[in-house]
């Protein structure tokens, strides 16, 4: 396989990667924000986040989007985990997972930091009909 075709590869893993993690209305929404400017940082999400890493064996999904809850808590970045806490949810992991993961990051990354990820990722349980 030449490189092109590798790149096609990578693209097609990680499109179908991200399309099984966030759903097909995650992928029409991100699309129709594409333009020529960020177009790049698109395609490079897709094909290096997707692609080469979560389309990677070694840990599954579910422990991936775990690592993701706990590293976005950590760095205070409620945008993307709100989505990631929608992919947890697809691959497989419980509100009280997710409760508990949470918790566990108010120890080492600050309450205040915990706070507001739980305040995002009861919006999302609260969305999908998983909390009063």
């Amino acid at each position: 396989m030449n490189d092109a075709e590798s790149d096609i590869h990578v693209e097609s893993t990680g499109r179908r990667v991200l399309r099984e993690l966030m759903g097909e209305e995650y992928l029409r929404v991100k699309d129709s924000r594409r333009n020529d400017f960020n177009d790049v940082l698109q395609d490079y999400a897709e094909d290096v986040c997707f692609g080469r890493v979560w389309g990677r064996d070694g840990i599954d999904r579910k422990q991936r989007s775990i690592l993701n809850i706990a590293i976005l808590t950590a760095l205070n970045r409620t945008g993307p985990l709100k989505n990631h806490v929608e992919g947890a949810l697809n691959n497989g992991c419980t509100p009280d997972e997710i409760k508990e993961v949470l918790l566990h990051t108010a120890v080492y990354c600050g309450l205040p930091a915990a706070t507001e990820s739980f305040r995002v990722a009861e919006d999302v349980l609260r969305e999908r009909g998983l909390l009063e």
